[in-house]
This record gives structure tokens, sequence and C-alpha cells, in this order.
């Protein structure tokens, strides 16, 4: 709670955040659900009173889905699930496009379980299955491997005027000029 003065009105403004595990016997930090409660001035009459805004995110795989846009939407803030694999959640799960503010803990319930499924690989699996898939190609030394290890484009995108971002690959840390000390 903070108590603030604005000209001759005085108000006060409270923020608190909670967060939950909404599954028992899981340590899992995936499942959880986040709310945020912001307090704000509002003049009423002759003074000012606090007024509560709750916003309720849901969580799903680790993803904070945004609560005003339709879940068909919200679910492909996932990494590994787009416009095709949300639609197949939602029907698989029978649940309609509705707002993700709008859903209950039920269905949230019903959409973590169709996505942690072994039907999707999503997040984590995901990248590292990707991560081992190129670990494989630099092992057997094959050409796409080697063009990785290199950082060039490895699917023959020419490389002599273009693929400017793939050829300058990660920052690496300059070692600066040594001052000359006096003697």
């Amino acid at each position: 709670m903070a108590l603030g003065a604005v000209g001759q009105a005085t108000f006060v403004i409270g923020a608190s955040i909670r967060s939950s595990v909404s599954l028992p016997g899981s340590s899992d930090r995936s499942f959880a659900s986040t709310t945020l409660k912001v307090g704000f001035p509002v003049k009423w009459g002759t003074g000012f009173h606090q007024a509560g805004l709750n916003i309720r995110c849901a969580r799903v795989a680790g993803v904070e889905l945004p609560n005003k846009k339709r879940i068909e939407t919200a679910l492909q803030y996932i990494h590994g699930v787009g416009q095709t694999s949300a639609r197949q959640v939602l029907l698989n799960v029978g649940l309609e496009n509705k707002i993700t503010a709008e859903l209950s803990e039920s269905e949230l319930t019903k959409i973590r379980d169709e996505l942690s499924s072994s039907n999707y690989r999503i997040e984590g699996k995901l990248r590292r299955f990707n991560a081992q898939n190129i670990q494989r190609l630099i092992e057997i030394q094959c050409y796409r491997g080697k063009r990785h290890v290199a950082g060039l484009p490895c699917r023959g995108q020419h490389t002599q005027c273009n693929a400017r971002t793939r050829r300058k690959g990660k920052k690496r840390a300059v070692a600066g000029k040594k001052k000359a000390t006096k003697r």
C-alpha cells in the first residue's frame, strides 16, 4: 500500500500479486494461475477513492496467455502451437473459441491436460528436439552440420551479397586496448 497526495486530495494505491499452483501434487510452475490486483484513484463526488482492477492470467505450459484474445489465438503464444494445432486442441477438448478471461478453471485444466499429452511437442520439448537434431547433423559431419558450425545458411541460399544476419552470428566480446603504463 502506498499513500500519495495530489494537490489537496490524498489517495491510496494498493498493489498485490498472488501466484498459486493449481494442480495438487505437482511442483511444475507451468500450471500456475497468476492474479494481479492494482488500485488506482478514482474521483467520486468530492473525494478520491481507491478502485481495484483484477487481472487473471491463465498459464498453460509455462506461458501466460493474454486475457483479451480468443483462446484459439492465445494458444498460439505457446512455442510449437500454431493455428491448426490450436483448433485441434479445442476440438479434442470440446470447447468453443471464447475469450481467454471467460474460461473456467476446469476448462483450463482440460486444455493443459490435452497439451501435456504425448500428442504435442511444445515449448521445452520442441526446443530440445530441434537442438538434438542440429547436434546430430554436426556429429555426422554432413554438409548441413558444417554450415551450422560455420554459422552460414544451410538451405542453399547465396552468401556473397545476402545472408547478413546468418553470417554475423553471435556477438563475441572484443578485448579493448590496454592503456600504456608510466614507468
